[in-house]
């Protein structure tokens, strides 16, 4: 990867960094690498499903997993390089692999307080996967906001020469942001999971032209949540969206996010307000 990287560089490298079986939403991300670097340019898609962003009893395991579907949609895409390695190339284990990257501030918040060892792992393959794809552009999604903000900072931080562009949420007809994890949904699980795009909704429209205490949304978004059979709230968050700080008044410009299961699954959603 990295001799064709190297090879490559003259032209640009735009890069989406993924964990597979891919939809819509990220050929979005591929198409916006492509008009980053233009026709002359490459665009590398990575597919690693990472084991250091997992809890202990997360999903690791039984993530969905196509690789043969994913090549066609890359190639139907018009991506150059489809990248695909294996947990021993991204973490040796002889000698054992002992290096880590970690973002100490943004990555306390929400999801770090949630899935407390999430983020190393992030940080550290993002920063491997610049080190070994050598982009001139990264694509990352609006969905996964604070990841996109984290990933942001440890870029400036660490002076990795890549631009990053943090591209819109795809999402289907009834709202629901696209997700891989969106095929763990029963039918009637599906249904219920419109409650995150509903809930961003609600709050919008109340907040037209005025403004909002934090505990008052916080409560009403609570409500709404409880109103679906298997939905239960795992956090809902108003926060400035470059310091990823809470807010005491909610008004226009705030981000929202929240993480809500839906029986089992665990789907996340935001927006600006």
């Amino acid at each position: 990867m990295q001799q064709l990287a190297k090879a490559w560089k003259s032209r640009g490298i735009g890069f989406v960094p993924t964990m597979g079986y891919l939809h819509r939403g990220h050929v979005s991300l591929m198409e916006r690498a492509r008009k980053a670097v233009g026709p002359e340019g490459k665009v590398v898609v990575s597919i690693y499903v990472n084991p250091t962003q997992f809890g202990p009893h997360e999903d690791l395991a039984k993530y969905p997993r196509d690789l043969k579907r994913d090549k066609d949609l890359c190639r139907a895409a018009g991506v150059d390089l489809l990248f695909v390695p294996r947990d021993t190339d991204i973490y040796p284990a002889a000698p054992p692999f002992s290096t880590y990257v970690t973002e100490q501030d943004l990555s306390r918040l929400m999801e770090g307080l949630s899935r407390p060892t999430h983020f190393r792992g992030v940080t550290t393959v993002v920063a491997k996967l610049f080190n070994l794809v050598i982009p001139d552009v990264a694509v990352f999604g609006a969905k996964d906001f604070q990841q996109a903000v984290v990933i942001k900072r440890m870029t400036r931080d660490l002076n990795f020469p890549v631009k990053l562009i943090i591209a819109r949420t795809v999402r289907e007809i009834d709202g629901l942001a696209m997700s891989s994890r969106n095929k763990y949904l029963s039918p009637d699980e599906r249904q219920q999971a419109t409650v995150l795009w509903e809930t961003i909704r609600s709050v919008k429209n109340r907040l037209r032209g005025r403004t909002s205490s934090n505990s008052e949304l916080t409560g009403e978004v609570s409500k709404i949540v409880q109103a679906k059979p298997s939905a239960r709230l795992d956090y809902v968050e108003f926060f400035d969206p470059e310091t990823l700080e809470p807010v005491k008044t909610v008004k226009a410009g705030v981000q929202i996010a929240l993480a809500v299961y839906i029986g089992k699954t665990r789907l996340i959603d935001n927006a600006r307000l």
